[in-house]
This record gives C-alpha cells, structure tokens and sequence, in this order.
C-alpha cells in the first residue's frame, strides 16, 4: 500500500525565480504571494520572483520565501488528488509541514519565520559563527572531537544529522575551523565549510531561542490534521505546548534529518516528494533507502508529473 510523506527543504534551498512558473500557469497559486506580501509589510514576492540572490538569501528573507513556496506547491498536489499521509520538514522546513499539516495558519506561519530569522540574524554578529559538512565519519567519533573542541572554550557541536556519512558541524568560526583539522585527523574523508550567516542548531542560538519562545507562546496553533515528524525528536508529535517547546528547542539542537525519515520509512512511508526548490532532501532520503520512491516538485513540469505518477498508485 502506498503511504506518502511531503518533505520541505530549509535555507540553502532557496533561488530565484522559484515557483514563478507556477504562478504564471496557475493565477490561483499567486494567492500565497499576495498574501506573503501583506501579512509581512514588504514585498517578498519581488525578491523571490527577480532576487537578486544575495537579499534573497538573507535568512529572514530565506525562510518565509521557502516557506511561500513550499505551502503553495503542497496545495497544488493536494488539489491534483495527492494526499499526504505525513509531513516532515528540514529545519525551516519544520515550519512549512506545520502549515500543510494544518497545525499553523499560513499567516502565522509567514510572520513567525520571518521572525525567527531576525531573531537568527541577531543572535551572533556576521563572520562570528560557521558551518561545515563532515562527510565519511560515524556521529559518536565526531561528537568525541567536537566535545573537545568545546571545552577548550571553542564552541562547536553536530546541528544536522543529515544521512550515513554526512553531517553538519555549527559553532564559532574559530571552532568550527579547528574541528574541520580534527576531524580529517580523526578520519573524515572530506570537511566542506557551508556558506551560511550563522551558526545555525548550535547553543549559540540560544539568544535567537528566547526571543522565538515569546512569539510563539502568543501563536495560535490548531489541532494536527495531518500527522507531522518533529526534528528534534524525529517522532510524530501531536500535543500543542509540546510543538511549540520542540519548535524553540530546534533552534539550538541537532536535526534529527535520518532519523525522521527512518521513522516515515518504519510508519510504511514509500513515497516522499519534495516540495520546493532543489533535489537535496530527495538525495538524502535516498541515501537513507535506496528503496524509497522519490520525487521532486518545484515547477509546472515537475507538478504535473507527480500527480500522472500519483494515477498508477495503489
């Protein structure tokens, strides 16, 4: 039987022109811009629509866009007849499950990102902060070298916990830096510095947290329709207060990416689309299981090649 999990990307993901298309074939899908626009006082839909790429890529620019972008195609694959059983969402992406999962209002969904990348933004000064990927080590040697590192007074620690073999370091510069050379010491086959502005998941975040907790704490949340994975956890969560603690928690803890999509794979999930710009989740869900059918949405094309394939599922 076939069970289906919509997947949302986060920061990293965005480009312009992203969902333009889709628009431009189906006026209705415009209604997430307009309403984007109106609920944040500025016109994000330019910046999505022409960029340029450097504003776009502002994380509270970055976060409600992808968050837009991802509502509006989910909406247009439930209207073409695809159901989703479960949402999940990597980091931001969190956010956009929530939207389609029901939990949150798109109104309240485009503000509260909006916010939270302010918050991020604030939290450690430009060039402060930094990320990396470690590729080919096992979580427990890497979590040893960079335990280290942060008691020597460099803080750094593991923020994404992506797929077998690749995972996200975050910290300050310095200490990110210092885990790269002890890491390739201690076996990684490669360490890749991430173009981000901050160092997202790490206790640096902490600031960013407390501000998040206070919005959230006024944001009205309804009951979850369509079962959500939270990252912190990777669990099915339902409880509302609880939501909102893991939500403020996310910010400061690792991304639990494989572990969610272990648990979708064990809930009998077989098919994850992802909705939204890029192929990066589909390559780390496959990654997971090769087994898994995969496909991504982020155009008229790719839309409509869903919902054909969808016709031939049982």
């Amino acid at each position: 039987m076939t069970k289906v999990a919509f997947i949302f990307p986060g920061q990293g993901s965005q480009s312009v022109g992203m969902g333009k298309e889709l628009i431009e074939k189906y006026g209705d899908s415009n209604y997430y811009f307009e309403k984007a626009d109106r609920v944040l006082g500025f016109q994000l839909s330019k910046i999505i629509t022409e960029g340029p790429q450097e504003e776009l890529t502002l994380t509270y620019n970055a976060q409600p866009a992808l968050l837009t972008v991802g509502s509006m195609i989910a909406d247009r694959l439930i209207e073409g007849g695809i159901l989703p059983d479960y949402t999940a969402g990597h980091s931001l992406g969190e956010y956009t499950a929530l939207v389609v999962s029901g939990v949150l209002s798109f109104e309240e969904g485009v503000s509260t990102v909006h916010k939270r990348g302010l918050y991020m933004n604030e939290a450690v000064p430009a060039g402060e902060g930094a990320m990396a990927a470690i590729l080919g080590l096992d979580v427990d040697k890497l979590k040893e070298v960079t335990d280290s590192i942060t008691a020597e007074g460099f803080a750094v620690q593991p923020a994404n916990l992506n797929c077998p073999g690749q995972i996200v370091i975050s910290g300050t510069k310095l200490g990110v830096e210092k885990a790269c050379v002890s890491l390739k010491e201690a076996g990684a086959k490669r360490t890749i510095p991430l173009e981000v502005s901050g160092p997202f998941h790490s206790s640096l975040m902490k600031p960013a947290a407390e501000k998040l907790a206070a919005v959230l704490d006024k944001v009205e949340m309804d009951e979850v329709e369509i079962p959500y994975i939270a990252n912190v956890n990777a669990s099915v969560v339902n409880d509302i207060q609880e939501i909102k603690g893991l939500l403020v928690e996310q910010l400061y803890s690792p991304v639990l990416w494989e572990d969610s999509i272990r648990t979708l794979l064990d809930l009998g999930v077989t098919h994850f689309i992802e909705c939204g710009p890029g192929k990066v989740l589909s390559g780390l869900v496959k990654k997971i299981d090769k087994s898994a059918t995969l496909l991504s949405v982020y155009d008229e094309e790719t839309l409509q090649a869903a919902i054909e394939a969808s016709k031939g599922w049982s």
